[in-house]
Order: structure tokens, then sequence, then C-alpha cells
């Protein structure tokens, strides 16, 4: 019997050849609702449309899939209580939010700053042991987590003025995701830290509810933030990740052979999605420079690392897996 575990720990070798296997006959696909709170030019859409295609070409027609992109289903928070409460198939929810929903804190890691050096970096480490070790802690919160990736390094947005130095940071209404990370990181770097939802951003810019937010070349083209914001500060602090999870309810209704295609599909997504935020990263900084938006270097970047650093054993003392990440990154 294939188990939740051994297919997240099996290499790829065994899957293919559980489903080399001969397929029973099929009727119509089953359903699968994949739903998430991402523009369709964010990488996140990229995890979701990538998942369900190689899905689609392991097993064809084994699934009916419909992708609900946009918060049409939810923010994300809503989402990923749903995918726990078992409402919601299959999810991709930015991963910050999952220890506050789940109180299971390994997923923390990811954004421990300047831990992660890039996207090829993140792809080692989310394919690699420890990366299938912090998906499987998932498991004691009623979920499946089929893939991680990073959906784009966030860097800085300021409204009024250029942010330039780290003492441009000091006393700047900064949106935060409302978790006890986020809060120490951009405390300690000086800012006001303004917890919101995703999708109050640009209002909040536009009206001077904020003055800036920690973010991602994807969210600025697809939530138009560049419209408000025209000071866009290069720092690549940590990693946007978001998470593939499927509820333990719907992976319960799966046969052996489908439970291998989706945990390969999961694998698969991560490449195909760092791929596209890595060039999307790249190629949108031209694009924002081109509606208006002045593209800067943080004159002390290695200031803001150093201020930054002790956090890092800090957290590594919270979880294991926390540490063992840190470890593997090191």
């Amino acid at each position: 019997m294939i188990t939740r575990r051994t297919l997240l720990q099996t290499g790829t070798a065994a899957i293919a050849g559980s489903l080399a296997a001969p397929h029973v006959a099929r009727a119509a696909g089953k359903s699968m609702k994949i739903a998430h709170a991402a523009n369709e030019v964010h990488p996140g859409h990229k995890l979701a449309t990538s998942f369900a295609e190689t899905l689609e070409e392991l097993l064809p027609g084994a699934f009916n899939i419909n992708i609900f992109p946009n918060r049409q289903l939810g923010g994300d928070k809503q989402l990923l209580e749903g995918t726990v409460a078992g409402t919601m198939d299959v999810t991709a929810v930015s991963g910050v939010l999952i220890p506050l929903v789940t109180g299971r804190q390994a997923m923390s890691a990811w954004q421990l700053p300047f831990l992660v050096r890039d996207y090829d970096h993140f792809g080692e480490l989310a394919l690699g042991e420890v990366g299938l070790k912090i998906q499987d802690d998932l498991h004691n919160a009623g979920l499946v987590s089929l893939a991680t990736a990073d959906t784009g390094q966030r860097h800085f947005l300021s409204v009024k003025d250029p942010v330039a130095s780290l003492n441009d940071l000091s006393g700047l209404k900064t949106r935060i995701v409302p978790v006890p990370l986020h809060k120490q990181i951009w405390e300690t770097l000086g800012t006001s830290p303004v917890g919101l939802p995703y999708g109050e951003i640009y209002g909040a810019l536009e009206t001077g509810v904020l003055d800036a937010v920690e973010i991602n070349v994807s969210s600025m083209l697809g939530e138009n933030l560049w419209e408000v914001g025209k000071h866009f500060t290069l720092t690549g602090h940590y990693p946007w990740h978001m998470t593939t999870i499927m509820s333990d309810r719907y992976w319960n209704t799966l046969n052996d052979e489908e439970k291998a295609a989706v945990t390969e599909a999961g694998r698969r997504s991560v490449t195909a999605t760092l791929n596209y935020a890595k060039t999307q990263d790249a190629e949108g900084r031209e694009t924002l420079k081109a509606k208006g938006v002045e593209v800067l270097e943080l004159t002390d970047l290695d200031a803001m690392r150093t201020k930054v650093s002790g956090m890092t054993a800090d957290w590594a003392a919270k979880d294991p897996l926390i540490a063992e990440l840190v470890a593997a990154a090191g």
C-alpha cells in the first residue's frame, strides 16, 4: 500500500514505476478544485497550472480540474482554513500563514531573512530531504503538502520617498502579514509594521494608511501597485514561498496510482514555478521602469543583513525542522 509518508519521501524512479502500472478504465474524471489568491500573472498561478498540466500528462482524463485564482474562493487564510477543515480540495497558499493557522512552525523557516540565497538555492532545499520533511510535518494538521516554491523574492516599495539606505526605513508604516516572524523582522529594521490583508494593499498605499510594503515583482505587476508606489528598492530579503496543499479528506479518496501522480505533479511544479518566478523577477524590473517606477539598490544591504542576523538562531531554537533547514542552507 502506498502511504502519504512513503510517497513524499520516495524517489522519482519508484513513482515512475507506480505510474507505469496498468491503468484502470476511467469514467468521467474525478473532480478537483484548486484555488489560490494570486493574480494570473503571479507565479502562484503557475504553481497551480503546472501542477494541473503535469497531472493530466501523468494520468490523462483521471481528473476534471478547475482552477480558481484571484481570491475567487477567498483569501489565503480562508483557503488554508478551508483545506484544514476539508471543505477545499487543493489550494496554493502563502506558507507564512501555515504556522498561524495550524500551529506547525517549520514553514516559517523559509522566510528567515537572507537565509535562502536565490531561486536555485530554494529549489535545492525544497526538493531535498529537509524540504520534504517540512512538507510532511503538515500531516499533523490534516494536510498533504505537495509542493513548496519561491513565488518571488521580496523587495521594498515606498510611496513618498525612495528608500536608499537602512535609515530610510525608520518609522515607515509598512504592510506586513500579521505573524510573529514578520513583525519581529520589520520592527528590528525600524519600520512601523501594519498587519493588513493582501487585497487591501493598493487602497492603503493610495490613501496614506501605508507608506510602504515589502513585496515582490509579481505582485507589483499583478496588483497594479506600480500605479501608487514609484520607488522600488531591491533587497531580496526573503522568498515568498507558496505551498500547494491537499486536504486529508481529498487525499483519502485517491487510489495508490492517483496518490503517486499528484505527488509527482507537485514535485515537478516546483521547478516550473521557480523558473517562471526567476525570469519574471528579472524581466519585470524592466517592465516597472517602463511604467515610471524608480528601481534602486539599498546602499547598505550588508547592514540590513547584520541587523537581522541574530534572528536565525532565535527561530532555529523554536523547531528542529527550522534548525535543520538553517543547517542545510549554510
